[in-house]
Formats: structure tokens, C-alpha cells, sequence
């Protein structure tokens, strides 16, 4: 064993703060006490900022066991608590917040215990080279390595000699035409569901008429369309893996299966082990695919190590570098990396580690052969089942359907939320922060400090010295792309100090946003409507115009050139070349496309409106503080473009969800997918959820707060959650609401051993966050939109759910087009309804779950509650009657109350609200 540490340790919450001693001795201190004891000496903590945030100080330093274990076991997950890191590492979770304390002793002297073991450290290869790169920034947990860690008997490999190759190969041949048998999809079903499970009659329909997208298409542009809508607990995911899976392996072909949210991508990922137990087998056929933002960019990750990291993002490089080394697939956001990983550097970031800004030189790295973004696009070309999201699936069935080879089968998930990513995909944006990037892919970062240039220069140096007319129109793109906005453009409009056309346009959209937004909106984004612009807009459009079309000529000719010499084919145009050149092209056609988007929308100020489109103008803020000015281009419709360029192309598609209609109207389920746009066959399917909401739920709608009032708010979340013995979502529409709520109730939950955390208020990524909440029972989580779908928390971790009013949609100025040209205010409750599912949709997972969702909306419409379950109790009811049937659900227990008491005592809570 190593020796003891000579460190105390320092844990703190809402609920106090404790020291435990070297020798294991815990007290309870002060805020000024455990200041001042962190700043005197290197101090054990778990996440220093959660510590520093709890402590009201803006960071802290010491040594974070979060950082030591993701040095131990990189690309291994721990929930970051006391708790999770001791079931992590095998030791007697904390009996309570004061033994927390002492267990961070104990948690790093096992993770240093298993460091000195050495022979049964699997992630032993690597550390030794590390440890010294790590001491040479001081990082503070070296000491107490140094005395663990042996030196390794051979010379360890660096990281970029030891990651693996990825292998050139063809491009699968074209699927065989298979029609599935009813029987063989219901048996492929069966195994899935594996010994003891047993497929459900609605799940089997489901599985059967999904089968039908894998059909021959009878015509071109008529894919086999599925609508379907599965209730919660159908198991809509092994139904649709069933035919997929099946088709797979007959036709020899490859199905994407498209997601909106990180979390079901993890959950699919896990169930297709179901299909492939193998793991090794599994690599081979299973890919998840995501954009390229997600993924750790080698160059970038050496540029940091090599000394373009300083400090503690230099310490970040290195962790991240230890992690690589054992990643499966490189993905920062979502994959094998701990979500608290980065957020521990929160002013270092890991987003500079990932190709955000389209400086990718392709085959001109000296790491391609190891990327692992080049890695995943080709092993998806040879997978079975690809998983990926929607905007990626959206983006890349352009491409493809352009070059010829179209994304055949496609089955989307979460399909409820085509129409948003649609409305995301096929916009266009001509903004600051769009046109610097664009200005970067072309000229390359012009900051110093960078050792590297990754412009079109730089990326095409041999195409240049080989074929002049493309040198001159790389010259000639970089001279138009001079006149985009540079580093520093945000400052100069601030003081009235544009440089170039397209500043002085931004500028002038600025002056016209301050001087028609309501005043009422200041500190947050602005916006108004594109019509009728100001004369100095209008203006300022045509220079702008005229300098963009002098970037798309360059661009253009350039694109011929390129693909003039990849026809000429010569001598040193290998294979790596070949790839680098065919990313360039690939690079401007998209580039070219946005730019033309960009060009459209400068032409139409002051013309005519287009029914098609929506215009708006804004300054976008975060809490005050501008970060972009832009102007702001969507279709009215999306699911037009969408229903053209990626769904007319497939041979087949199925679009999923358990909210997938309005109540009973298929039609708009099919005007919000694009389904209204095909003239192709469609077979559509409900199945309703097996789970018996009258025993399980019941909403109570609270009838006696006042609207707006925040102390009221706080008070009603601080009885609930404790009346639940914590085990609460709360959901807000405004962070502003949430964080005042937050700040009123967090300390005295805390102290009454009901732990809360927030989004927009903790420094833990969602996703954690959520982690967090599931491994504690007793805790709370409070969040927006980003919890209110996609999160999947079955048990006793969730049992209410509380929602501070009634989600109306944000009068913005394309949702007041969408709105007129809707339907008016039957638009806006198809939105509240599709909203309430899915929030109630949180509450039960699973057929054991049970419990509340309390609806604070005194003034909630009677004509919107269908939104929820036909057999669920809705109640309208007083602040103590909600609290009161709560606490009696928590007292009583989950398993019998409300099955046994809800027929009862209805009258005694108030009247059932009317649904007609």
C-alpha cells in the first residue's frame, strides 16, 4: 500500500461544508475557514469548481480526484459524488455528507494504491511519459504519484505511434432486393428479446410494420414510408432493430438510424449488443457517427502538447491525451470521455481540441491515417447499423444523393423532432461568427500563436505548384476572403469602427435591431422582422453582395481546377492526395452553397417578401453581453426541403416516436415529417403504451399561485421536492426563473439531506448532471429544455415531476409566421401539447414506475390536457393539495398508494378537470 497522504480533504454542499484531517478526523467548518485552509495547502476535493461554486469564490485550486482518477482510468466512467466514485472504485459508499470527506482520503488512496500495484493496472501503458509531462506543468497530484509510479522496463511508445491505422476499402456494393417474412422479422424479434423476454402483441405489430420500409421501392422518388407512433414501454427500439438488423444481414446493406439526443444514441448503442454479443464482431458492424465537432482532432491535440496549451489547459491536453490512448472511437461529447472531464478546465475548454472551425487539412495531416473522424466515416461505409443524429443524417444525405450513392434506408428516431432539426439544417445564417469561420477555412487562422496555417494554401500547396490556373484562383479566394470579417470584428462595431463590407452590413443590421427591439427585451437576444429594412441596411447590402460574388468566382473556378486535375490523374496524385483534394472540393461546394444562400437573402432586403422563407434580423446576447449579429434565413415550412433532399432519395424510412401525432390527427404527424410532401406509399401505425397510467400518475394542475411571483415559485418547489423526499425534474422555460429558484431553495433542501443540482447554475455538463441524479434517489435536478426530452431516469430517481408553467412557445418573429400561416392558436397548443408529452413522458419508463407531475399553471387551459394519457387522473388543485397527495404518495410508499387511495379521494382534491 502507498503511505498515507499528508493532505486533508475538503467536501462541500449546500448543506455545509467538512474537513477531514489526515488521520481520517472530520469537522464541520466555515466558508472563511475552508477558504483558507484550501489556500494554505494542497487540499483533496472532488470537482474544485462545483467545490469553488459552493464555496462563492470563482475557482479553486487543489487536487481535484476527479483529475486523478481520469489519469488512472481514462475513457472509464465514474458518477462524479463521493458515492459514485467509491461504488467506482469498490469502497463502502458515505453514510452521510460528513463522512464524504473522509472517503476522498480513501478514494485516492486506493486510486494510488492500484497506480503501485502496476501488474493489474489496465491502463498502465502510457502513464509513465505522462506523469512527466504532467510534472513539468506542475499539475499537483505528481507528488503523490512519484512515489507510486515505476518507471516501465521498456521505453513506453508515444501516443500518436501507438493508435491503430484505419484501412482504405470499397464501398459496400449495392444492397440486394430482400423482402422480409412477417415470421422472420417476429423470430429476428425474439432472439433480440433474448431468454425470458417476451415480445408484446403491440410490439410485434410494431416490429412487422416496420418491416415494410425494407421493401424493393417501387418507383424512384417514392421511398416505403412507416409512420409510427409506440407508447412508452412498447420497446419501439429492439422493434425497429428487428427488420433492421434482418435486412442487414439478407440485402447486405447498411441501415443509418437517426436520433435528436446524445442519450438515446448511447442507449442504441447498448442495445444492439443484443444483436451483436461479440464484441469483436460488433465493431465490425455497429458504428456510431457523429459530426465532426464531437471528435478529437490529432493535430490539434499535438499543437496543445507541443506548447499551444499554457497552464491548466496544458494539464487538460495531457489527460485528454491519456484518455485517446484508450478510446474507442475518439468522441468527446457523449462517447467513452467522462462528461466532467473537460468541465473541470471550465476557461480551458476541450472545444479547441475538436475540428470546430473547418480547418481540417484531410490527407495533408501527418495523423490522417489514425483519425478517428476518418476512422468513423469509413467504417460506417462497411457497417450494418449506423448510428448517427439527424442534422448529420440530414447533411449527409445531400452529399451523398449528389454524388450518386444515397443513404438507402434510414429509420428516424425521435422523429417528433424532425421539423426542428430540419429548421436548423436548411437555414441560413450570415452572421459574424458564420462569415469568420468561413473567412478561416479559407485564409487560415491568422493568430500568431498558432504554429500551423490551414488555409486553402496551405491544404493545396501541390495542386498550386502543379497547375497554375488553380494557384491563381486560390490567390484570388483568399484576397475576396480578406474582405470577411477578422478577429476583433465584434469590438470594432461596438465602438462604430467597422473594417470591410460585410462588417459595415452587420453593423447596419445592428443599428436597425437596437432601434426597433422592445425595450422590455434588453439583456437578452433582439430581433425584428427583415421587412421593410431601414436605407442604410439596403445600402450596406449591395457592397456586401458584391464582395461575396467576388468570393464565389474564386471559389468556383477553383472547384473546376480541382476536379480537372483529379481527372488528369497525375503521378503524385496517390491516394491520401486524392482524398485531401476530394475534401476540398467537398469543402466548397458546401462553402459555395452557403455563400449563394448568403447572396439570396442580401438581394431579397427591400424586394418583395418570399412565402417560402422567413427574415428576421438579431443581435444575439447571453445575459447582456452580445456575441453575434446576424441576419436570418428559414423555410416557413422545412419539412419541404427535407421530404426533397433526404427522403425522396431512400429507398425506404421509418419515423418514430411516442409523440409522433397531435392526439388522433395523423395529418400532423405527416406535415411535420415530411410525409405530406411524398407522393409515395405510407404505412402508418400506433401502439399505445401497455402501462396503466390511472395506477401509476396522476397530474396535478397547482390553481392558487400567482403568475410571476418568484417567491411563490420557490416555495412551491421547495414543499414539493420535499414532500417527494427529492426525486424531482423541474422543468422551467427561462433560465432567468431557474437560477432565482435555485438560489431560494438549494441550502435548506441541502441541510434537510436533499441534495439539488441546476443547469445554467452547476458546472456539470448536462449529461452528467443527469448521471448524478439517477445514482441518488434523494436528489433533485432542476433544468429547461434539454431535460424535458430525451431523458431516460426509470425507477425510484424520478418519482415527480414539476413544471413552473405552462410551456408556451417564444414569440419570435418565425414563430409568428409559422403561427399565422398555422393556424393561429391551434398551432400554438399542438406545440404545448407535443411539449407536456414529453415532459410527462419523464415520469414513467418503466412498468414499476409511479408518481406525480404538478403542473404550476393556474390559468392552463382545460383544451390542452389531452396532451396526456386518456386514463391518467388530472386535478386541479391548491398548493397544499398537491403537496399533501405527494407527501402522502412518499409516506404510503410507491408500490400501493396510488392504485389503492387515487378512486377514493378525488373528491376530496377537487374536481376532475373537464378534457373536451
Amino acid at each position: 500500500m502507498p503511505p498515507p497522504l499528508p493532505y486533508s480533504a475538503l467536501h462541500a454542499t449546500h448543506a455545509g461544508i467538512w474537513i477531514a484531517s489526515p488521520d481520517g478526523r472530520t469537522r464541520a467548518v466555515g466558508r472563511g475557514e475552508a477558504t483558507s485552509i484550501a489556500a494554505d495547502a494542497p487540499t483533496i476535493m472532488l470537482n474544485a469548481p462545483l467545490v469553488a461554486a459552493r464555496l462563492g469564490l470563482p475557482e479553486l485550486a487543489g487536487l481535484d480526484l476527479l483529475e486523478l482518477f481520469a489519469f488512472v482510468h481514462p475513457a472509464r466512467f465514474a458518477v462524479p459524488t463521493p458515492a459514485g466514485i467509491a461504488r467506482a472504485l469498490d469502497l463502502d459508499p458515505p453514510e452521510d455528507e460528513a463522512s464524504s470527506a473522509a472517503l476522498l482520503l480513501k478514494a485516492a488512496q486506493a486510486l494510488l494504491a492500484r497506480v503501485e500495484a502496476g501488474e493489474g493496472w489496465a491502463e498502465r501503458d502510457g502513464a509513465w511519459n505522462s506523469a512527466q509531462s504532467l510534472a513539468r506543468l506542475r499539475w499537483p497530484w505528481v507528488a503523490a504519484l512519484g512515489q507510486v509510479l515505476r518507471s516501465p522496463e521498456k521505453p513506453e511508445r508515444g501516443l500518436f505511434a501507438r493508435l491503430p491505422e484505419w484501412d482504405e476499402e470499397a464501398r459496400r456494393p449495392p444492397p440486394s432486393p430482400v423482402l422480409l417474412e412477417e415470421a422472420d422479422t417476429v423470430d429476428r424479434l425474439t432472439r433480440l428479446l433474448g431468454t425470458g423476454g417476451e415480445s408484446r402483441d403491440g410490439q410485434r405489430r410494431y416490429a412487422t410494420t416496420a418491416a415494410r420500409a425494407f421493401d424493393p421501392r417501387i418507383a424512384e422518388g417514392k421511398p416505403n414510408l412507416v409512420l409510427a407512433e409506440a407508447g412508452t414501454g412498447i420497446g419501439k427500439t429492439l422493434g425497429y432493430l428487428a427488420p433492421a438488423t434482418l435486412w442487414a444481414e439478407q440485402a447486405r446493406g447498411t441501415v443509418w438510424i437517426s436520433t435528436y439526443t446524445k442519450a438515446l444514441q448511447r442507449q442504441l448503442d447498448k442495445e444492439t449488443r443484443r444483436a451483436f454479443p461479440d464484441p469483436a464482431a460488433r465493431a465490425g458492424k455497429v458504428v456510431i457517427r457523429k459530426g465532426r465537432e464531437n471528435y478529437l482532432c490529432l493535430l490539434n491535440l499535438e499543437d496543445a502538447l507541443q506548447g499551444g496549451f499554457q497552464n491548466r489547459a496544458a494539464v487538460l491536453a495531457q489527460l485528454v491525451a491519456r484518455w485517446a490512448r484508450y478510446s474507442r472511437d475518439g468522441d468527446m461529447v457523449g462517447g467513452d470521455m467522462p462528461g466532467w472531464l473537460p468541465t473541470l478546465f471550465r476557461r480551458a475548454g476541450s472545444t479547441a481540441l475538436t475540428d470546430r472551425r473547418g480547418e481540417c487539412v484531410y490527407a495533408g495531416c501527418p495523423h490522417y491515417r489514425k483519425c478517428f473522424i476518418e476512422r468513423a466515416a469509413r467504417a460506417s461505409d462497411q457497417a450494418d447499423i449506423v448510428i448517427a443524429n439527424h442534422a448529420l443524417v440530414m447533411i449527409l444525405a445531400q452529399r451523398r444523393a449528389d454524388e450518386g450513392a444515397p443513404i438507402g434506408r434510414i429509420i428516424f428516431d425521435e422523429g417528433h423532432h424532425i421539423f426542428d432539426a430540419a429548421d436548423s439544417t436548411f437555414a441560413a445564417v450570415l452572421s459574424g461568427q458564420e462569415a469568420i469561420e468561413l473567412r478561416r477555412w479559407i485564409i487560415g487562422p491568422e493568430a500568431k500563436s498558432r504554429g500551423r496555417r490551414r488555409g486553402l494554401a496551405a491544404r493545396l500547396s501541390d495542386i498550386a505548384s502543379y497547375d497554375e490556373e488553380g494557384a491563381l484562383a486560390i490567390d484570388a479566394a483568399a484576397t475576396a476572403a480578406s474582405l470577411l470579417p477578422a478577429d476583433g470584428w465584434l469590438g470594432r462595431l461596438s465602438e462604430d469602427l467597422p473594417q470591410g463590407p460585410i462588417e459595415r452590413l452587420l453593423a447596419a443590421v445592428r443599428a436597425a435591431v437596437l432601434a426597433r427591439a422592445d425595450a422590455a427585451d434588453a439583456g437578452y437576444g433582439l430581433e425584428t422582422d427583415a421587412n421593410i429594412p431601414p436605407p442604410a441596411l439596403i445600402d450596406a447590402a449591395q457592397p456586401a453582395i458584391a464582395a461575396l460574388e467576388g468570393l464565389m468566382r474564386p471559389m468556383a473556378k477553383l472547384r473546376q481546377r480541382l476536379a480537372a486535375v483529379m481527372d488528369d490523374g497525375p503521378d503524385w496524385l496517390d491516394g491520401q492526395a486524392r482524398a485531401r483534394v476530394e475534401g476540398a472540393i467537398a469543402g466548397l461546394v458546401q462553402r459555395g452553397q452557403t455563400v449563394a444562400a448568403w447572396i439570396a437573402m442580401l438581394a431579397r432586403l427591400g424586394g418583395p417578401v418570399d412565402p417560402d422563407f422567413v427574415d428576421w434580423l438579431a443581435v444575439d446576447r447571453v445575459e447582456g453581453r452580445e456575441f453575434d449579429i446576424g441576419l436570418h434565413r428559414h423555410w416557413l415550412d422545412p419539412s419541404r426541403p427535407f421530404a426533397e433532399t433526404v427522403l425522396k432519395p431512400a429507398q425506404g424510412a421509418i419515423i418514430t416516436s411516442a409523440t409522433l401525432r397531435d392526439g388522433e390527427d395523423w395529418a400532423v404527424a405527416e406535415a411535420r415529417s415530411g410525409a405530406a410532401h411524398l407522393d409515395a406509399r405510407k404505412a402508418r401505425i400506433a401502439v399505445p403504451s401497455p402501462f396503466d397510467y390511472a395506477a401509476h400518475a396522476e397530474v396535478l394542475i397547482v390553481n392558487d399561485l400567482k403568475r410571476g411571483d418568484v417567491a411563490q415559485l420557490g416555495q412551491a418547489y421547495h414543499r414539493l421536492i420535499a414532500a417527494a423526499g427529492g426525486g424531482t425534474l423541474g422543468l422551467f422555460t427561462a433560465i432567468s426563473r431557474l437560477r432565482a429558484v435555485h438560489a431560494r431553495i438549494a441550502d435548506r433542501l441541502a441541510r434537510d439531506g436533499l441534495p439539488i443540482y441546476a443547469q445554467h447554475v452547476d458546472p456539470i455538463d448536462t449529461g452528467t448532471l443527469v448521471d448524478i441524479f439517477r445514482d441518488d434517489p434523494r436528489s433533485s435536478l432542476l433544468g429547461t429544455d434539454a431535460l424535458r426530452d430525451g431523458v431516460d431516469v426509470p425507477g425510484d430517481s424520478l418519482r415527480l415531476v414539476v413544471m413552473e408553467g405552462v410551456p408556451w412557445p417564444r414569440p419570435t418573429v418565425l414563430h409568428g409566421a409559422r403561427k399565422m400561416a398555422g393556424g393561429g392558436s391551434a398551432y400554438d397548443d399542438r406545440i404545448v401539447r407535443a411539449r407536456l408529452r414529453q415532459a410527462f413522458g419523464r415520469l414513467i419508463r418503466s412498468s414499476g414506475d409511479r408518481g406525480h407531475f404538478v403542473l404550476l399553471g393556474a390559468a392552463t387551459p382545460s383544451r390542452l390536457l389531452d396532451a396526456f394519457p386518456g386514463d391518467v387522473p388530472v386535478l386541479r388543485v391548491t398548493l397544499d393539495e398537491a403537496v399533501a397527495r405527494v407527501a402522502a404518495a412518499q409516506k404510503a410508499g410507491v408500490d400501493d398508494f396510488l392504485s389503492s387511495h387515487l378512486s377514493g379521494t378525488v373528491s376530496q382534491a377537487g374536481e376532475e378537470t373537464n378534457r373536451s
